[in-house]
């Protein structure tokens, strides 16, 4: 069984940062597939940033040059860091493992920007 647990999110101004942290725990090591979504509210889930095997990162074009994705292996834990926030990027946001050929994803943490 494997859990991810999102912490950093929080209330911030827009031109602020957050870093989001996914810890992952139980049976699950050496994770090659990383990924960050977030859906606003009334929105659909979209997908804000990739991390394949370490140093293959794909991001969404409206986070580019703003957010950045990482993880620490030894830790088994992700990263999102994300700079320059702007009111739009007000969501909950999810980290998503595939392992294996299962997905897993975590419970969320809100992330508001005011103006």
């Amino acid at each position: 069984q494997v859990q991810l647990v999102e912490s950093g999110g929080g209330l911030v101004q827009a031109g602020g940062s957050l870093r989001l942290s996914c810890a992952a725990s139980g049976s699950i090591s050496n994770i090659n597939y990383m990924g960050w979504y977030r859906q606003a509210l009334g929105k659909q889930r979209e997908l804000v940033a990739t991390i394949i095997r370490g140093d293959n990162t794909n991001y969404a074009d409206s986070v580019k040059g703003r957010f950045s994705i990482s993880r620490d292996n030894a830790k088994n834990t992700g990263y999102l860091q994300m700079n320059s926030l702007k009111p739009e990027d007000t969501a909950v946001y999810y980290c998503h493992v595939r392992y294996f050929g299962y997905d897993y994803w975590g419970q969320g943490t809100q992330v508001t920007v005011s103006s």
